[in-house]
C-alpha cells in the first residue's frame, strides 16, 4: 500500500512540477527556416502563393494522399482556404490566405482542430538572391496557452525540422 502511495505522489509531484513549469515558459514560438532556389523570384513567389501547390512540397500536405480537402476562394488570392481532415500524420484544419504583398510575402492562418486546436500563422517571404536564385523564408509562429505552452521547446524542435524538408521539397520541385 506504501508503494501505491508513494507512486501517486510522485506522479502528483511531476504534475504539479510540469504545471508550475508552465507558468514560467514563454507562450509564444517562432520558428524559421531558409533556402536558396536555383529558379527566378517570380517564378518561385507565383508557385508559392497558391495552396493548393502545397501538395507537391509541404511535409504535412503530403503525409496523407487520401486526405479530404474542401476549398474556398480563388487560389492565389487573400480570403481563399482549405479545409482537411486525414490521418493521424496531418490531422484536421483549415488555412486561409490572410494577406499577399505581391512578389514578397504570403501570410496564412492555420486553424489546427486536431490532433489538438491550435492556431498559428505561417509566413513566406521571397528575396531576389540573384537574377536567377531565390531566397525562400519560410516562418511559423504562433501562441500556445497555458498549460499546453510546456512543449513549445519540442514543438520548435519539430516545427524546424519538418521546415526544413518541406524547403527541400520546394527546391526540388522548383529546379526540375
Amino acid at each position: 500500500m506504501n508503494i501505491i502511495i508513494t507512486i501517486l505522489l510522485v506522479l502528483v509531484g511531476i504534475i504539479g512540477l510540469l504545471l508550475i513549469t508552465g507558468l514560467f515558459t514563454k507562450r509564444q514560438h517562432h520558428v524559421k527556416q531558409e533556402i536558396i532556389i536555383n529558379a527566378p523570384r517570380q517564378k518561385v513567389f507565383d508557385y508559392l502563393k497558391h495552396i493548393k501547390n502545397q501538395d507537391e512540397w509541404n511535409k504535412n500536405a503530403k503525409g496523407d494522399p487520401n486526405k479530404k480537402e474542401e476549398f474556398k476562394g480563388t487560389d492565389g488570392t487573400v480570403g481563399f482556404s482549405i479545409a482537411w481532415k486525414g490521418n493521424k500524420n496531418v490531422g484536421e484544419g483549415e488555412k486561409e490566405i490572410m494577406n499577399i504583398i505581391e512578389g514578397e510575402r504570403i501570410e496564412t492562418e492555420i486553424r489546427f482542430e486536431k490532433p489538438m486546436k491550435f492556431k498559428a500563422s505561417l509566413i513566406i517571404e521571397t528575396e531576389s538572391f540573384s537574377e536567377n536564385q531565390t531566397q525562400v523564408n519560410l516562418s511559423h509562429e504562433g501562441i500556445m496557452k497555458y498549460p499546453k505552452n510546456i512543449m513549445i521547446p519540442m514543438f520548435e524542435k519539430m516545427f524546424a525540422k519538418q521546415m526544413e524538408i518541406s524547403l527541400s521539397n520546394l527546391k526540388n520541385v522548383l529546379e526540375k
